[in-house]
């Protein structure tokens, strides 16, 4: 093998996991998360996503919208209604998302009194643990 050809290995290799970083950030971003999962229930209109997830601003929805209709887990319809009826739904893929983003939040909250304990226990334990300074 020669040094060409391992670098360009390497090279591919990089820009796989740069891909996969960029899809899992945008997926799991919390506007994204909170979309999805509104999303989940059947054909949604914007004004109902805006109310389902609380805390987003109209131009984080619409950005958010878009990019997860770009990433092909969301899909838009627009009906010819005046004025324009505007419906968003899961696509295939979205749908398997949201089926692992069920799995995890299941599993959060099955641990979260677990978690929260090794938290306390942690910081109980170095509290005292304080770099020193020097």
């Amino acid at each position: 093998m020669t040094a060409d050809s391992s670098r360009a290995r390497v090279q591919r290799s990089d820009d796989h996991a740069c891909r996969l970083s960029e899809v899992v950030e945008r997926v799991s971003g919390k506007w994204s998360i909170g979309v999805l999962l509104a999303a989940s229930h059947g054909r949604i209109r914007y004004t109902e996503l805006e109310r389902a997830v609380p805390g987003i601003s109209r131009r984080m929805l619409t950005l958010t919208l878009r990019n997860l209709e770009r990433d092909g887990l969301l899909a838009r319809t627009v009906h010819p209604t005046v004025p324009p009826k505007v419906e968003y739904r899961l696509t295939d893929i979205g749908v398997e998302l949201c089926e692992a983003l069920t799995a995890l939040t299941d599993w959060a909250q099955r641990h979260e009194g677990a978690i929260e304990a090794a938290r306390r226990a942690y910081d109980g334990t170095n509290a005292t643990a304080e770099p020193k300074a020097g």
